[in-house]
């Protein structure tokens, strides 16, 4: 199969047409799909009609698959999540975050499909981490290049709303033991293209390990602002069938909650990454 790229704007996003991802994939054009990936950081690709499984078997094409310890699964694919807002509480993806940075070695990139989504409202944005390092002074590049930060899942799935009954606590106590607070850099050096990125998050960055706590709080406020200015960012209303393939390490995103009470279906397939440098 051949495809086209088509742009959306200049920091971020690009929509591909002319895949069928029903479809095995060559190994030129998975080349060339991961090339596309790497300059433009989230990809759109529209009517996809795929099952639980060909999802999971595309999304294994860039890496092993991750199966999420809080949010509901496909039964006959666990590596499937669902978040669907009449079964489970998806607050906590209405905030800027990048998936499973609560991990020693985070989410390379995701592939998350829109099985339902209502007449109007529910769009999904990403912020391009290179573009916003890029957008910073050189001074302040210079400072935050070797600073570290401390990521906790706890942040974005609080006991509060996440262990309300007997099963829920225990599976947030059991992913608490095995998932501790972790520390990355500031700033990521993505290891294709050797771009730097801001890798931070509202969702599970608490804290710059090398500064006084007033200090942190004060920075990341600064940089969670500077991260997300509409300039490095692309918007995307979801149809039915849509399926977003975004780089986790140079990314974040925000799942706009402004549609209830329809509903909203997706299908995410997590693909884990490296420790990030």
């Amino acid at each position: 199969m051949t495809f086209t790229v088509r742009p959306l704007n200049p920091a971020i996003g690009a929509v591909i047409e002319g895949l069928d991802l029903r479809q095995p994939l060559s190994a030129s054009t998975q080349q060339q799909l991961e090339q596309a990936l790497f300059n433009h950081q989230v990809l759109f690709l529209r009517g996809q009609a795929i099952s639980p499984a060909q999802h999971a078997r595309f999304a294994q094409r860039f890496g092993e698959l991750h199966v999420h310890p809080i949010y509901p699964n496909v039964p006959e694919q666990p590596e499937i999540l669902i978040l669907d807002t009449a079964v489970t509480d998806v607050r906590d993806n209405a905030l800027w975050h990048t998936d499973l940075t609560f991990l020693p070695t985070p989410a390379l990139g995701a592939a998350l499909l829109a099985r339902q989504v209502p007449a109007y409202g529910g769009d999904t944005l990403w912020a391009s981490g290179t573009a916003a390092f890029d957008g910073l002074s050189a001074p302040l590049q210079r400072l935050l290049d070797g600073l570290s930060a401390t990521h906790d899942f706890s942040k974005s799935f609080p006991l509060a709303r996440f262990g309300n009954t007997p099963e829920a606590l225990e599976r947030w106590q059991a992913t608490r033991r095995r998932h501790p607070p972790v520390s990355h850099p500031l700033v990521r050096t993505h290891p294709v293209t050797g771009r730097k990125a801001l890798f931070i998050s509202e969702g599970f960055t608490l804290a710059i390990n090398e500064l006084q706590s007033h200090e942190s709080e004060a920075l990341l406020k600064l940089l969670y602002q500077h991260a997300t200015q509409p300039q490095y960012c692309v918007r995307w209303q979801w149809q039915a069938g849509d399926l977003a393939l975004w780089d986790n390490r140079v990314t974040q995103h925000y799942a706009v909650d402004d549609y209830r009470p329809q509903r909203r279906v997706m299908h995410r397939a997590t693909i884990l990454g490296d420790v990030p440098v």
